[in-house]
């Protein structure tokens, strides 16, 4: 909660200024911590789109990198941060984790410093300098993970996450694939392949049974958010998840598969976050005549990480000089460290529909002089009573 003028944090509010709405019914606050109180540490995952014509062109300049890698250095030393790196070289199927989980804020710096080796408009050359340093790396011992190969491991050692859309989610796997069957509300399916290393095709198919769109051998959103949120899941399960997206906020993923990632997020309290840079001025003059075209074939092309952030109570924010990324990186540890957790008790009778529930919550708090103030509020959007969808029989 925030003072809607100066964007400071609010950090007096009682239980009473708060009102929580479940699919429109008031429900009594029975739980309230505020920050300082019993706020668990950090999971923080920075993932890097390094698309040479998108958040790539900026993100290999060392000034941003260094404004970034300030900011992070300001978070608590309990919180941790892990660096993912993506669409390196130039392809959209390879990414690395530039440092796992670390305390080590000079880590953090290396890792960013990384990122620029990993943007290059010839993939042959990328992929020369990438191999030159993954055998320096390995050469000093370096147990950082430096390939597709290391994202591919935790990939295929992961079952199908809780992110079933809208419909049941049908996984099948053996010891080399993993398939997911996203079913739609509006009667679609997808079809996610995730193969050894990592990558993915993803089909669609309509409600007649039509194939809309095809793409094979990437790694796109949602691969990344599944992999991200099950890491952390498994590697830090007593710390809070967030995720810092970091691209031009073009994200082609479709409709039905937006909506599982959605419900992953949401099902795992994930918080997402999204620092969105300037488009090149030829994808904004072809926005609005590709936007309209990839619906029609059931995809989102941009806005999906803004609505993610939206969902999840995560603060979605567009940079353009070198400055605005140190002040929106603020702006999302900002939010991330000065929440309010509130809760509310299920009675005994009310059954598991397996639904999203909507949330709205509502903020009332008065000033010195009894006027209310003016405030700005992010928050989840929903919540799921339990994990419905199929279980893998390995977890």
């Amino acid at each position: 909660v925030k003072d809607k003028r100066t964007g400071v944090p609010i950090a007096d509010l009682k239980p009473e200024n708060f009102e929580i709405y479940d699919n429109g019914a008031q429900r009594p606050v029975s739980y309230f911590t505020r920050e300082g109180q019993a706020r668990k540490p950090l999971a923080l995952v920075l993932i890097l789109d390094l698309r040479d014509d998108g958040a790539g062109r900026f993100l290999k300049r060392p000034e941003i990198l260094k404004t970034m890698a300030d900011e992070l250095a300001k978070l608590s030393s309990e919180d941790e941060v892990a660096v993912l790196a993506m669409d390196i070289n130039g392809e959209d199927e390879k990414r690395v984790w530039l440092t796992e989980f670390t305390r080590d804020r000079a880590q953090i710096v290396a890792a960013l410093a990384r990122a620029p080796q990993f943007i290059d408009d010839d993939p042959e050359n990328a992929d020369a300098k990438a191999a030159n340093m993954n055998k320096s790396d390995a050469d000093h011992g370096d147990s950082l993970p430096a390939g597709p190969d290391a994202t591919a491991k935790e990939t295929a050692k992961a079952a199908p996450q809780d992110s079933s859309g809208p419909g049941p989610v049908t996984p099948k796997s053996d010891e080399n694939v993993k398939v997911e069957v996203i079913k739609g509300k509006n009667g679609a399916v997808v079809t996610r392949t995730t193969k050894p290393d990592g990558s993915v095709d993803v089909k669609r198919v309509d409600k007649k049974g039509d194939v809309t769109l095809e793409v094979t051998d990437i790694y796109d959103m949602a691969a990344a958010v599944r992999d991200t949120t099950h890491k952390a899941q498994t590697e830090r399960p007593n710390s809070q998840t967030s995720i810092v997206w970091v691209s031009d906020g073009i994200a082609p993923i479709f409709f039905e598969d937006r909506d599982a990632t959605e419900q992953l997020v949401l099902r795992q309290n994930v918080i997402f976050n999204s620092l969105t840079v300037e488009l090149r001025t030829l994808f904004k003059l072809l926005m609005p005549i590709g936007k309209p075209i990839a619906g029609m074939m059931g995809v989102s092309v941009y806005g999906s990480a803004k609505r993610l952030a939206q969902q999840s109570g995560g603060e979605a924010v567009k940079v353009s000089h070198t400055k605005d990324y140190a002040s929106g990186l603020s702006r999302i540890i900002g939010n991330l460290t000065a929440r309010y957790s509130l809760g509310f008790t299920l009675a005994e009778d009310e059954k598991d529909d397996g639904a999203l529930h909507n949330l709205e919550l509502k903020v009332k708090a008065p000033d010195a002089k009894g006027k209310l103030r003016k405030l700005e509020v992010s928050s989840r959007h929903g919540y799921y009573l339990s994990e419905t969808s199929a279980k893998d029989p390995n977890e």
